[in-house]
């Protein structure tokens, strides 16, 4: 069941490595999931005890399905679901308009949180994510039992990503790809701080309120007069996703035959 569900999560975990987020000493450590569309009550997630147990190498097949109480539905031979399911079934309880859930073990994110520095605006790209300061989850321990899943997920209101205290991260998405760029750009400000930081010390600048507000409410680009006849003529405004195509493309290859 849910063949095609279970694809869309394996690619999107072998994006997590093919970006940097689950390689190396990490190539293991990481887990992506999604609610089921039409069994909102049930969501596909990486597990755990596979042969080849890396996100690089992650297969339909290789999928676990599980309600959200985190319990073991369907999944291969000797699998089970990742140790930090409780992450994604309490997020997923809470929140049903959350469809996407990404855990990951990004350096810089990590060592922000070890420097107790807030991870603040640095760059236009994934400015909104971190507009204001983050959620901390102040403990580095796995996140197993129900009490610790509703405390990440109860911290996580209002945001789309929340820190773990030299753990990593957990963001959510309306979508799988919004999910996985969430990490994406929550790795790249935090990595941009940590070089700002370096250079300036602790009091380092960084993007004010003023410059973010001016991103927001703008003229459509369709009511511009220079936009106006190309995205007509295109259907409508040109979708901009080019990041996670190109990768999701890339990994896909051995599972497209």
């Amino acid at each position: 069941m849910h063949e095609a569900i279970k694809r869309e999560v394996a690619v999107a975990n072998r994006v997590l490595a093919a970006t940097g987020l689950a390689g190396g000493m990490t190539a293991a450590l990481g887990h992506a999931s999604m609610r089921v569309p039409d069994a909102p009550d049930h969501f596909i997630v990486k597990g755990r005890g596979y042969a080849m147990d890396a996100l690089a190498a992650m297969l339909p097949n290789d999928m676990i399905v599980c309600d959200l109480e985190g319990n073991f539905l369907e999944g291969p031979p000797g699998s089970t679901q990742c140790f930090e399911v409780k992450m994604h079934s309490c997020i997923y309880k809470l929140y049903p308009d959350v469809q996407a859930v990404v855990h990951t073990h990004p350096r810089f994110t990590i060592l922000m949180t070890v420097l107790g520095q807030a991870i603040r605006p640095m760059r236009q790209e994934g400015v909104q994510l971190v507009r204001r300061e983050l959620p901390l989850y102040n403990h580095m321990k796995t996140v197993q039992s129900d009490a610790e899943g509703m405390e990440v997920a109860g911290l996580i209101a209002g945001h789309q990503a929340v820190l773990l205290r030299g753990h990593g991260a957990t963001t959510t998405g309306a979508t799988l790809e919004q999910a996985v760029m969430n990490m994406l750009h929550l790795e790249e400000q935090a990595h941009m701080n940590y070089l700002a930081m370096s250079a300036a010390g602790p009091d380092y600048g960084y993007l004010p309120e003023a410059l973010i507000a001016e991103t927001q409410g703008r003229t459509p680009l369709a009511e511009m007069p220079h936009f106006r006849d190309p995205i007509a003529r295109a259907g409508g405004q040109p979708r901009v996703g080019g990041v996670w195509a190109y990768y999701a493309a890339q990994v896909s290859t051995d599972l497209d035959g």
